[in-house]
């Protein structure tokens, strides 16, 4: 089998934040996000990891962050770009919105050569995610349908400053994902959260506990073949329904293949608390907490002097 890759998408430019905010740095010392997270996954034992941007801003990520970590692990980009898409479709007119999170794994297949972690360039996923992640990929031994998740409690993945999309999840008593629901309005409530589906018109509860996705899963290696597949009939519908905003999730993936019983996935919940920088007004909470953790020796103050 060989060794499992770490996919971090980062093609998304952050439109509700106002920058390109996978590159903002979060400490005195300049780490962005990914530091931390690429820090943790080489630590865990990955040696191999695949930047999912925009082709226009490869250098800028070269020269923040993938020249840094290529002392220490193996780097490469791929190319998110909206007219990757399969023959007999066109981009709609006036699209300039990327095609998901799906459509961006499936811009990486050429370099992910085993079983798969995937997990986005601006969330924090703490130290035991990458842990968990890696001893599963291996323990399976890129077995196809068998996939895990790291879970989170909804209340450690909240922000106060506006609304955030989550993938809602059941599981049986066993930790067996048995639905995801993406729910891409979610707010703080006095009591919890709750998600709106008519641009907050109504809002329905939801649980506090309850395990959510973060966009941090495991794959084997064939998940990509079912990704391409599916690929064409998401977008006969979507083009036709919403030309424009239409996205081809993971989760939407990954919960078909579950009903069709061709895939289980095993959720390790983490009670880490998740951070992250969906809006500008996040920043000084996320800067904080990197504060803690190094006071606290979970980070040394320069990562990449300490590898």
């Amino acid at each position: 089998m060989n060794e499992p890759v770490l996919v971090v998408m980062a093609a998304g430019m952050g439109s509700r934040y106002g920058g390109l905010k996978q590159i903002e740095p979060m400490d005195p010392e300049g780490h962005i996000i990914m530091d931390f997270s690429i820090f943790d996954a080489v630590r865990a034992g990955f040696k191999k990891v695949v930047f999912i941007i925009k082709r226009e801003n490869e250098q800028d990520f070269r020269s923040v962050i993938g020249d840094r970590v290529s002392r220490f692990i193996e780097v490469r980009y791929a190319f998110q770009e909206l007219q990757n898409i399969p023959g007999g479709f066109t981009v709609p007119e006036g699209r300039v919105k990327p095609w998901g999170t799906g459509h961006a794994v499936l811009s990486a297949k050429d370099y992910i050569d085993g079983p798969f972690v995937v997990i986005n360039a601006d969330d924090y996923y703490g130290v035991h995610a990458f842990q968990m992640a890696y001893d599963f990929l291996t323990a399976h031994e890129d077995r196809p349908g068998e996939y895990m998740m790291v879970g989170y409690r909804l209340m450690n993945t909240l922000t106060d400053n506006g609304h955030v999309a989550r993938g809602v999840c059941v599981t049986d008593e066993k930790g067996m994902l048995k639905e995801i629901h993406e729910r891409t309005h979610i707010i703080r409530k006095d009591e919890g959260a709750a998600y709106t589906e008519d641009e907050g018109k109504t809002f329905t509860d939801i649980p506090a506990d309850s395990t959510v996705s973060m966009n941090m899963w495991g794959f084997s290696s064939s998940f990509l073949t079912e990704l391409e597949n599916r690929f064409p009939a998401f977008l006969e519908q979507g083009i036709q329904e919403n030309p424009l905003k239409c996205e081809y999730f993971l989760p939407f993936v990954v919960d078909e293949l579950l009903k069709e019983g061709k895939a289980t996935v095993e959720v390790q919940t983490s009670e880490d608390r998740w951070y992250g920088v969906t809006y500008k007004e996040d920043k000084p909470m996320v800067t904080e907490a990197f504060k803690r953790l190094k006071d606290g020796n979970v980070y040394p103050k320069m990562l990449w002097d300490e590898l």
